[in-house]
């Protein structure tokens, strides 16, 4: 039977992992749950034997599986890190079921069942918006290559997607399990309807939304750079920071034109201690300012490594020595250089272990161990609230989403909320090489389309670089490991999604009801006589 268990285990994981193949898969997250749920059940009808850590020890083995299988490619960019989020995710999901498990035993089946749904959508929530957090496998992040059958995330962002694949999973485990054991339907017909109807009608409605949808005609003309740059051999050492500007500039004149109203480059395309303080005086800037000026319609808006002198005290909690007496933040910025303006948007979303260490209020004597990146260690500074870079010649507000962010839904919402009617994505995705890293980044950036129903501008430096229209499609991709430069047109769009509204509103709502859940158990361990089983 162990060895039973142990397959169940393994092949839930690999189920989860198909989700995140780029042949859209998604729909098999419809049953990716169904053999971990047998391994929970036998452990909970075999309690009297079997202690509730075992379904930590099984389900752990399913999430390393999927961990592993889904984003082994983080190893590539850093061995340490991938080490540690294989582990440390994995274990936090196993975890949150093993606390499944335990309300179960205590508060009875359909409890069980009722906390898998909620507990599951509250801790993806909290994670999403913790400061430990790797979110690239949350549920509704498996429905990315299938955008047609998703619209409705304008409604519910991803955590919708993830409510869609628990209450499936546990509607039609019930009805597989009933004919297990009754060799017949009968009885399970009402469910069998009722789990069609959850299937069938939220796709039909998003097949018809992506049917029927009409973009506003409100075109900006975009042209986006990809220059190639290896993020290992070139990038810090191989080519210094003038080389690397001329090659942007030289693909950015080979498209301009007089109706180019944005050149977009990526992540940390200008590398070369640009400080805040006297910025004007940097010499890429001048570069790139001579750039626009020589096209005045044009804006050029492009990744860079800055810092930030606290010349007058007061620094961060995440600031660097300088000297006895200076302290300075280095940042992940975005700059928007016009004729007569640099609009500065620091990336906030840090991705852990790389660019920031959590809680440095707190572990600030930790920072020194971030993975050291582009001849830089320990952590980056932030912002506490999100921008839009305006412009004068049209109407457009941007939205400068770097990289990592690009994965958050609500937190992607709160560019809108400031004013940003379109979405560029500044990424560099070659730390990963040649893998599905890239392909699952670029397949996130459609779910953010749809949440807010922005057109997307996506410059990576190598990767995937392309535009993404309002019903999540994507549209003159370019080719990994290739220089390129593209254009094209985008329509802005002002309105707000319901979504963009009022965010994950599901994880909040989670939330509350999983700390009832919580309470009802503590109050049912201290008195045992309101144990049920049933």
């Amino acid at each position: 039977m162990k060895l039973k268990l142990l397959s169940y285990s393994i092949l839930s994981g690999i189920l989860f992992f198909l989700a995140w193949t780029s042949i859209g898969l998604g729909p098999i997250l419809f049953v990716a749950f169904i053999p971990m749920l047998f391994v929970d059940d036998y452990i909970f009808e075999n309690s009297d034997r079997l202690k509730s850590i075992n379904i930590f020890y099984y389900t752990y083995l399913t999430f390393i599986t999927w961990n592993l299988l889904a984003t082994w490619w983080v190893y590539n960019s850093t061995a340490q890190g991938g080490v540690m989020a294989f582990v440390l995710n994995s274990f936090f999901y196993a975890v949150i079921f093993w606390v499944i498990h335990i309300i179960k035993r205590r508060l009875g089946r359909r409890v069980g069942y009722f906390a898998l749904l909620i507990i599951w959508l509250a801790w993806e929530y909290i994670y999403i918006h913790g400061e430990i957090s790797w979110v690239w496998l949350i549920l509704g992040n498996g429905f990315a290559q299938n955008a047609s059958i998703i619209q409705w995330y304008e409604y519910t962002g991803a955590l919708g997607g993830s409510f869609w694949v628990l209450i499936i999973n546990i509607i039609l485990y019930n009805i597989i399990k009933h004919v297990l054991k009754y060799k017949t339907l009968y009885g399970q017909i009402l469910n069998s309807i009722i789990l069609l109807l959850i299937i069938i009608l939220p796709v039909i409605y998003s097949l018809y939304i992506y049917n029927t949808y009409k973009e506003k005609e409100n075109q900006i003309n975009v042209g986006i750079i990809q220059p190639n740059i290896d993020p290992y051999g070139e990038k810090f050492g191989g080519m210094s920071n003038y080389q690397q500007l001329s090659l942007i500039l030289n693909l950015a004149d080979s498209i301009i034109d007089d109706n180019t109203d944005f050149i977009v480059g990526p992540e940390t395309a200008v590398n070369d201690n640009i400080w805040e303080n006297d910025i004007y005086t940097s010499r890429s800037i001048v570069r790139i300012d001579s750039f626009v000026k020589a096209h005045p319609k044009t804006q050029f808006v492009i990744g860079a490594t800055t810092r930030y002198m606290y010349e007058n005290g007061n620094p961060s909690v995440t600031s660097r020595k300088y000297n006895d007496n200076l302290r300075y933040d280095l940042y992940n910025t975005a700059l928007q250089v016009s004729n007569d303006t640099i609009d500065i948007y620091h990336k906030s979303m840090l991705v852990i272990g790389v660019e920031m260490f959590p809680y440095p209020e707190y572990l600030s004597f930790l920072t020194d161990m971030a993975i050291e990146l582009g001849g830089t260690s320990g952590s980056y500074g932030t912002q506490p609230e999100r921008v839009s870079f305006a412009n004068k010649n049209n109407k457009a507000k941007i939205a400068p989403v770097i990289c990592y962010e690009s994965i958050y839904g609500e937190f992607v919402t709160g560019y809108v909320k400031k004013g940003a009617n379109v979405i560029f994505v500044i990424t560099n995705d070659g730390w990963w090489g040649d893998s599905p890293g890239y392909k699952q980044h670029l397949s996130f950036s459609k779910l953010r389309a749809i949440e807010t129903r922005r057109s997307i501008v996506r410059s990576a430096n190598t990767g995937v670089s392309c535009f993404i229209n309002q019903r999540g499609d994507i549209l003159k991709p370019t080719k990994y490991w290739v220089k390129d430069a593209i254009k094209g047109t985008v329509n802005l769009n002002d309105e707000q999604t319901f979504y963009v509204k009022n965010g994950d509103f599901i994880g909040r709502i989670a939330s509350f009801v999983a700390l009832l859940l919580l309470l009802m158990l503590i109050v049912k361990s201290i008195n045992p006589e309101l144990y049920s089983k049933k």
